[in-house]
């Protein structure tokens, strides 16, 4: 328990602050905006980020990820917003909360299993090209200041590292955002700058229950949007879990998380924030800059506090032209390049469903859709790819006129209609053995194959026999069958 403790929280205590501290002032431009998306005023989006942060730090089961506000979500809450108000908003946000912690327990966040690499690598694509775009509005219709603030900032976080000495010791991106600052302060650039994305709260976040009715209706308005978020917020925290255990070569409890990302939305909406999940893009940050442990954070949520209500003057006047620049870096950084190296080795299949998922990603800006669309995709190629690994073959024993049939693979409902072609229900003999002994039947449809072959050979008047049947496929043949029932024919019939 204590090792533990100290692994998660105090093996990398000045790595971990410094990186919290860098995530803090790229979460306060993105958790004004999130809000602005979801047409509530910034403080909800920034109580909301501090707050997830700072419970998610305790109770999450992946050290070094970052939750909070974030757009995925800030999407499927404009309309609740617009037609209900924000009071519904944190209804429903405490209901996602409740939600997440019930799949925690019911641990489907093992279903990650299910999510192929090509999926993962669509998924991971698809959010940089997103978090790309979302950096074009700051770079659009703008001065050459903005052009040169970026490209400086750029600079900065690629070169500073080689600096000798202190290039390890701070992290790039904070030295670009503390060094345009000073700068566009100096030269006094009139620039676009986080104050200009609107007010900043002045008080610390007080206990807010909602006040909505608590009745059927409230529940059915609610509802819904509480699913969605419920959903939408598992799966980006899955997949971000993923991407920093792959960073970090470490492991995470995906069970744990789930539970965690509902305490931690619950939290919020008892302070009246918006629903929140993990963000790749600051997980990354967070990353690169050197964080590993909680500590980093719980340090992000807590400086992104104190910034607001103490440092609010200085803060205002980050350019937000360092602040692109950072996430342009997270962009770039996040990308799987090999995967457009590796198109041309890999099968048709798994490029096709990387690509699906990443253009669903990005035409939706709905994670959901293309994670669902990739994992369909990738299920039915599997499918199809597996049903082809079914073969029948057969032997005929001339002295007692028995044709033996020996089918080896597995059988289900791709690989059925094989399965029944492969046979001759024509050929004239007296006796047929259906050798099963080499393969394994999966659902009702490989069922009902046998079903059907059995009974047609027996209208041609021959003796069918099934044999070999391992333990798993006579439980379900046993259940479902109807070719050794007297009412066989009839049933098959009426299907």
């Amino acid at each position: 328990m204590v090792n533990s403790l100290k692994q998660d929280w105090f093996s990398n205590i000045r790595g971990d602050l410094l990186s919290g501290i860098v995530v803090a002032l790229a979460l306060i431009p993105e958790a004004i905006a999130f809000s602005i998306i979801a047409g509530v005023d910034p403080k909800i989006g920034l109580y909301a980020s501090f707050c997830i942060a700072v419970i998610i730090s305790f109770v999450g089961g992946r050290p070094g990820m970052i939750s909070a506000a974030t757009g995925a979500m800030a999407l499927l809450m404009v309309t609740l917003v617009k037609e209900h108000g924000l009071q519904y908003l944190v209804a429903a946000t405490l209901l996602t909360g409740v939600f997440q912690i019930a799949a925690g327990y019911l641990k489907l966040g093992s279903l990650m299993r299910f999510v192929s690499r090509s999926v993962v690598t669509g998924f991971v694509n698809a959010l940089a090209i997103l978090i790309f775009m979302a950096q074009l509005p700051e770079l659009t219709n703008v001065t050459w200041h903005v052009y040169a603030m970026t490209a400086t900032g750029l600079g900065i976080i690629y070169l500073f590292p080689y600096v000798p000495k202190v290039g390890k010791l701070i992290p790039s991106p904070l030295v670009c955002i503390i060094s345009m600052t000073a700068v566009a302060m100096f030269l006094n650039l009139d620039i676009r700058t986080v104050g200009d994305m609107g007010e900043l709260p002045d008080t610390l976040p007080i206990f807010l229950w909602p006040d909505v009715p608590f009745n059927l209706e409230t529940l059915m308005i609610i509802l819904p949007y509480s699913a969605g978020l419920a959903v939408v917020g598992l799966l980006e925290s899955m997949m971000t879990a993923t991407i920093v255990d792959d960073l970090t070569d470490t492991t995470s409890d995906r069970n744990r998380e789930c539970k965690g990302q509902g305490i931690a939305n619950i939290g919020s909406g008892l302070l009246g924030g918006m629903a929140g999940c993990a963000m790749i893009g600051q997980s990354v940050i967070n990353i690169k800059s050197g964080g590993r442990g909680r500590l980093s954070t719980f340090t992000a949520g807590v400086f992104l506090l104190v910034m607001v209500l103490v440092l609010d003057e200085w803060l205002v006047q980050i350019p937000m032209a360092a602040l692109v620049a950072v996430m342009i870096m997270v962009s770039i950084g996040t990308f799987s390049w090999t995967s457009i190296r590796d198109l041309k080795n890999h099968p048709l299949s798994t490029n096709i469903v990387m690509v699906v998922t990443v253009v669903v990603v990005v035409a939706t800006h709905n994670l959901a859709f293309g994670v669902l669309a990739g994992v369909l995709l990738a299920s039915l190629f599997f499918a199809n790819k597996v049903g082809h690994y079914m073969a029948v073959t057969s032997e005929l024993d001339e002295t007692t006129n028995t044709r033996r049939y020996t089918v080896t693979g597995q059988v289900f409902f791709s690989s059925s209609e094989k399965f029944t072609a492969s046979f001759d229900f024509k050929e004239a003999v007296d006796n047929v053995v259906i050798d099963l002994s080499r393969a394994h039947f999966w659902d009702i449809t490989a069922v009902g194959a046998l079903d059907k072959a059995v009974i047609k050979f027996r209208r041609e008047g021959a003796d069918v026999e099934v044999i070999g049947l391992n333990e798993a496929s006579a439980t379900i043949v046993d259940r479902f069958g109807v070719h050794d029932k007297p009412e066989a024919v009839d049933q098959l019939m009426g299907h």
